[in-house]
């Protein structure tokens, strides 16, 4: 095969994959594991759920940035109001999908996010504490 056509087959390989590489994955984190960053004040929980489901009930301490605010591409000084950048951001949906595209937008800010694939309801019957009304 001559060089430069291996080369092309590289560089296309290559630009097909990026975007696969960049995009956020579900944590393997435990929920043990994000209650013990939590506890240990290491970790901030971030529900990216929508104002008017936050607002039907939301997690004990969790902070609210809704996916549709990350989406229209916020200042970092906006988001840093909310969401600390020394701390592992884990942020939370009401199924695990929204989360994946919250975690993209807040990787591109400098943020160790990671998105739990257990929404709202699994993480209440996982333990998670709910707050008061």
């Amino acid at each position: 095969m001559p060089r430069l056509f291996r080369l092309s087959l590289l560089v296309v390989g290559c630009v097909c994959l990026l975007p696969m590489v960049q995009a956020a994955d579900h944590t393997k984190d435990k929920p043990d594991e994000v209650k013990k960053a939590l506890a240990d004040g290491k970790a901030v929980l971030l529900d990216v759920r929508e104002k008017s489901e936050w607002d039907r009930g939301h997690l004990k301490d969790a902070r609210h940035l809704p996916l549709s605010f990350l989406q229209e591409a916020p200042k970092a000084e906006d988001v840093a109001k909310v969401v600390p950048k020394d701390k592992i951001v884990y942020c939370h949906c009401a199924s695990g999908v929204r989360c994946l595209k919250a975690a993209d937008a807040l990787k591109k800010l400098g943020y160790d996010v990671r998105a739990l694939k257990p929404g709202y309801a699994d993480l209440l019957k996982a333990g998670f504490a709910p707050a008061a009304k």
